[in-house]
């Protein structure tokens, strides 16, 4: 359930930061293939082989995500989003591979009276406030 708001979306990164350890015979492999004019930097050549990595297994993903009944990319809620859930006397149970965002003017209070579970697979921006309020309804803690 979403809905546009009259009020501007606040810019969400289209990526999210990752901490990788490599070991030096490997890194010094990707840095060839970049001094070479293979790929522009390490970053490039990283996320070139993840994503054949998960084209390899495409139908796999696919697969899942249809099991799993997931939204595949971004969902975003926003604070009338989730005032008409609790208006409407339902729960929601927000399952993303993807981006979800909770927006920051969301009370945690709201979200623990609306959000039964959440599972994303991905990455979920929300305030600190309201991700501690919800991670022991996420799938993770189970």
């Amino acid at each position: 359930m979403t809905q546009k708001t009259a009020a501007p979306l606040a810019k969400v990164a289209d990526s999210e930061k990752i901490t990788i350890n490599l070991g030096f015979v490997d890194l010094g492999q990707i840095d060839l293939l970049v001094a070479e004019g293979f790929y522009g930097n390490r970053s490039d050549f990283i996320r070139t082989a993840i994503r054949n990595h998960i084209g390899q297994h495409a139908d796999a993903v696919k697969q899942v995500v249809a099991r799993k009944t997931l939204v595949l990319g971004l969902q975003h809620f926003s604070a009338a989003d989730l005032r008409a859930v609790k208006a409407a006397k339902q729960k929601l149970r927000i399952r993303v591979l993807g981006l979800a965002t909770i927006a920051h003017d969301v009370e945690p209070e709201l979200a623990l009276a609306t959000i039964e579970s959440i599972d994303v697979l991905g990455a979920l921006h929300a305030s600190p406030a309201v991700k501690a309020a919800l991670n022991t309804r996420s799938g993770k803690n189970k």
